[in-house]
This record gives C-alpha cells, sequence and structure tokens, in this order.
C-alpha cells in the first residue's frame, strides 16, 4: 500500500561501509498533506544504529530529514549482506502537537485511525568509491593531453629555427646596406669635388679673359694717341 502521509526517500537506506570505522546514512521525510503528521522511526538492530530524530512532526508540505548512524563494524558481512531493516511509522496529528506530546500508543493501529507504515532495508555501499570516468571523456583528455605535449615540444624547434634564420637574414642585411651607404657616400663626395674644379676653372677663364681685355684696350688707346699726335704735330 502506497503511503499517502509521508514520502521517504531513499526506498533504501544506504549505508557506506567501512571496517572498523564508524559512518552515517540519511533519509528524508517528505508531508504530503496539508495536516501535521507526526512520526516514529524504529530499527531491527537498535544496539548498531544510533538514529536521530527516533520521532517528530513534519509540518504541512514540509520537510525532515532523519540521520542514521551505524557503529563500527568489526568484520565484514558475507558478500556484504545487510539483514537490518527500518519501519517509519506516521500519523495525522492536531496543529501545535509538540515533540514531548508524541507518546508510542499514538501510532498503534485502532478502528477509525490511520496509521502509515513504510519499510527500508539496510544497503552497504563503498565508503570511498572511485569516480567512474566515461570512456569517452577519458579519450578526449587523453587525446587534449597529448596534443598539448607535442605542441609544446614541437612549438621551440619552429620558433628557434625562425629565430635563427631572421638574425641571419638580419646580419646579411645590416651589412649590404653599410656598403651601400659608403657608396653612396664616396660618389657623392666625388660629384662634388668635380663641381667644385669646374667652378674653379670658369673662375679662372673669366679672370683671363677680363686680363687680356684691359691689355688691349690700353694698347689701343696709346695707338690712337700716337697717330693722333702725329697727325697733329708740324
Amino acid at each position: 500500500m502506497s503511503n499517502t502521509l509521508l514520502r521517504i526517500y531513499p526506498s533504501e537506506l544506504k549505508m557506506p561501509f567501512e571496517l572498523k570505522k564508524q559512518n552515517s546514512g540519511c533519509m528524508e521525510l517528505v508531508n504530503k498533506t496539508d495536516q501535521h503528521v507526526a512520526f516514529k522511526v524504529k530499527t531491527t538492530n537498535p544496539r548498531k544504529y544510533s538514529v536521530r530524530p527516533t520521532t517528530g512532526v513534519v509540518p504541512p508540505r514540509g520537510s525532515c530529514v532523519i540521520t542514521v548512524s551505524m557503529q563500527a563494524p568489526k568484520e565484514i558481512p558475507a558478500d556484504y549482506h545487510c539483514k537490518d531493516k527500518f519501519l517509519v511509522q506516521s500519523v495525522v496529528v492536531k496543529e501545535g502537537t509538540a515533540l514531548k506530546d508524541i507518546h508510542t500508543d499514538m501510532f498503534s493501529k485502532e478502528p477509525g485511525k490511520i496509521v502509515e507504515e513504510f519499510k527500508l532495508r539496510v544497503v552497504y555501499i563503498p565508503a570511498n568509491p572511485p569516480s567512474p570516468v566515461p570512456e569517452e571523456e577519458e579519450e578526449e583528455e587523453i587525446a587534449s593531453i597529448d596534443s598539448d605535449t607535442d605542441y609544446e615540444v614541437k612549438a621551440p624547434s619552429v620558433f628557434d629555427a625562425a629565430s635563427r634564420q631572421q638574425g641571419y637574414t638580419s646580419g646579411s642585411q645590416a651589412s649590404y646596406d653599410e656598403v651601400e651607404n659608403s657608396k653612396a657616400g664616396l660618389s657623392k663626395y666625388l660629384d662634388e669635388n668635380k663641381k667644385l674644379q669646374q667652378e674653379l676653372e670658369l673662375r679662372e677663364k673669366m679672370a683671363s679673359s677680363v686680363g687680356g681685355f684691359s691689355a688691349l684696350f690700353v694698347l689701343l688707346v696709346f695707338t690712337l694717341s700716337v697717330s693722333v699726335g702725329y697727325f697733329m704735330s708740324p
């Protein structure tokens, strides 16, 4: 019969199992009604388990978490099989019912009284289960690592080769530029020297021309003067 008052989750109490170590498990009680519901938790092995809380009241549409602690086991059971069970009883109570008002008779079955019961068996699970890694994700991770490793190995060699090539080209280019600059400077110097020589020769010619013109002019004047004197003399 399905419960109409409380929903218990999970349907099995999964208890972490570890030799000589105490562990705990939990269950949640959810009130499915608009009324206050009281509960009581029982177990077939009360010496082995500690339950907190064992009784209480769940408000309408509210919830309550029950913690179950198991004593440290001294030996491993065959096939990790556990025969222990838990029983959760629930009943509708009046609003304002406190924890101190809950007693055993409230959960006794009587005509016209609805008392629901839910049984849970204990299931042992590994205390530290290994986290499964999906095969596809594992392959992708390995591929990613391999890709990164290859990149780290190959990248420096390419970079070094490029650096060496760049350094060699830069040195050659610098030497070539120095030679070209020297040639250009020498050519400019020769052109300027040639222009200077041409200018000096031109000035010398002009000076010679002016000097010759003055002597001729003096000679003509002298000749003219002599002629005039000759003709003017008696």
